[in-house]
């Protein structure tokens, strides 16, 4: 199966790499898509160096992208939120990450607020928090895939 999906991930400090793992399991469970499929995660460039998500991906042998606030913040999403933008500056991590992971346009011919349209992305899933009671850590994902490419859905 071709890798063509990204997951775009924002996380708490803290959060346990299994509560990633519960969250994606779920997320693709629901919304009929293959974790074979899965091409990397995506996240901010400050996340890069989060225990429970390098875990993840180490565990999982997926590579991790990463975008500054800045480029994220160009990103038209579908769900921005105040908080996210004063706490790390940007409106979104999970569902801007997940976009410019998929992109295949590169980042220096986007303008500021490009749709997911023009930068060549189909936006499968927005973003979802998960957290469980009496674990540390929360998690926000969301999935994107290249529009030219087409994935099996059972």
């Amino acid at each position: 199966m071709q890798q063509v999906l990204w997951v775009g991930i924002g996380c708490k400090r803290g959060t346990l790499w299994q509560l990633i793992d519960q969250a994606i399991e779920q997320v693709f469970r629901e919304n009929q898509l293959f974790q074979s499929a899965i091409a990397g995660i995506a996240t901010i460039d400050t996340k890069a160096s989060e225990v429970g998500l390098v875990e993840f991906c180490h565990l999982r042998n997926f590579p991790l992208k990463t975008f500054s606030g800045e480029i994220l913040r160009c990103v038209c999403v579908p769900n921005p939120a105040t908080i996210t933008d004063q706490k790390v500056g940007t409106p979104s991590v999970a569902e801007a990450a997940a976009i410019l992971a998929a992109t295949q346009t590169p980042l220096l011919t986007a303008s500021p607020f490009t749709s997911t349209e023009a930068l060549g992305v189909r936006f499968l899933v927005p973003k979802r928090i998960f957290q469980l009671q009496g674990q540390a850590g929360a998690v926000t994902l969301a999935v994107a895939q290249a529009s030219n490419i087409s994935i099996t859905i059972y």
